[in-house]
């Protein structure tokens, strides 16, 4: 390999109410990539723990949370220590009694917590009922750091949000206005079975187009981990989730350098020449051309009565 380009991996899998069987799933695809193509960074979906619980609304599924330094962290950190890579986890965080969070984990190389980040926009839709179960992440937190702020590691800082986050170009650009390197979406986003297919077609085209936009107008790399397989409603009464994988690896223009099927559980690698970004930025120079004494709009919630 190139030792100017960073060798990025991320995991696509299925994932059941059992962590420890989730778990496992994560770790025979971890030992896989890491012993097969030696990734310096990898990133793991959206809540790979355990299934994804927010079809329903049912108090009792809070016995899953976690603190930040739990079972599941733990875990995280002795992978990311074993097999020499910064890992990207994701847990559902207990930080307080009847305060939850949707909570990204960044683990350096030597298994230390780098940082996490707590997904910012939380939806509420038929069978992604997230506002019962998460708090939104802090705009400002304690420590005085905005919720959109790169986490600083060894291979570069990293642009992390999580899901929902990957609709909204703010997030993007305020994590690409910090100085990130590189923008991550662990993801868990599906298809209603009983849609047809030609809306399929539009949801998972829209949603591979929103995030490659990204790319292109922070030139930045974005890496997206979705899940695969059908998740039955825990109720019985909906028609579950199928999962439509499709995780991909995006350069700085929007080219898709690795994309994974609707179906099989596998990890993607590509090598990122991370230098690309400032190239680009000198010939399509978006950052330079940006008319900030003309956007206070933006912070408004709409601007008609």
């Amino acid at each position: 390999m190139n030792s100017s380009l960073l060798r990025v991996a991320l995991i696509q899998q299925q994932a059941w109410p059992d962590k420890a069987r989730s778990f496992a799933e994560t770790e025979r695809l971890l030992e896989q990539v890491c012993r097969e193509r030696s990734p310096q960074l990898v990133l793991l979906q959206e809540l790979h723990t355990t299934h994804y619980f927010c079809q329903v609304e049912d108090p009792a599924l809070f016995d899953l949370a976690e603190p930040l330094d739990g079972p599941s962290a733990q875990r995280l950190s002795a992978l990311a220590r074993k097999y020499q890579v910064v890992l990207i986890g994701g847990i559902f965080e207990k930080r307080a009694p009847g305060v939850f969070h949707n909570t990204a984990l960044v683990f350096e190389k030597d298994g230390s917590l780098a940082g996490y980040y707590r997904k910012m926009h939380i939806p509420d839709d038929p069978a992604f009922y997230e506002k019962f179960y998460f708090t939104p992440g802090d705009a400002l937190r304690n420590d005085g750091i905005s919720g959109f702020t790169p986490i600083g590691t060894s291979v570069g800082k990293l642009g992390v949000l999580v899901c929902w986050d990957q609709w909204y170009p703010e997030g993007a650009r305020l994590m690409a206005l910090a100085g990130a390197d590189l923008l991550l979406y662990p993801t868990a986003i599906g298809w209603d079975p009983n849609d047809v297919a030609v809306e399929k077609e539009r949801q998972q085209q829209a949603w591979t187009l929103i995030q490659r936009a990204h790319a292109v107008a922070n030139h930045l790399p974005v890496l997206v981990a979705n899940r695969v397989g059908h998740e039955a409603d825990p109720s019985g009464q909906g028609a579950g989730i199928a999962f439509w994988g499709g995780s991909f690896i995006s350069g700085q223009q929007g080219e898709l350098l690795a994309q994974a099927d609707a179906s099989s559980a596998c990890y993607l690698v590509a090598d990122l020449d991370l230098a690309r970004t400032e190239t680009l930025r000198r010939i399509w120079p978006y950052f330079r051309d940006r008319r900030v004494d003309a956007y206070s709009g933006i912070t408004q919630r709409f601007l008609r009565p």
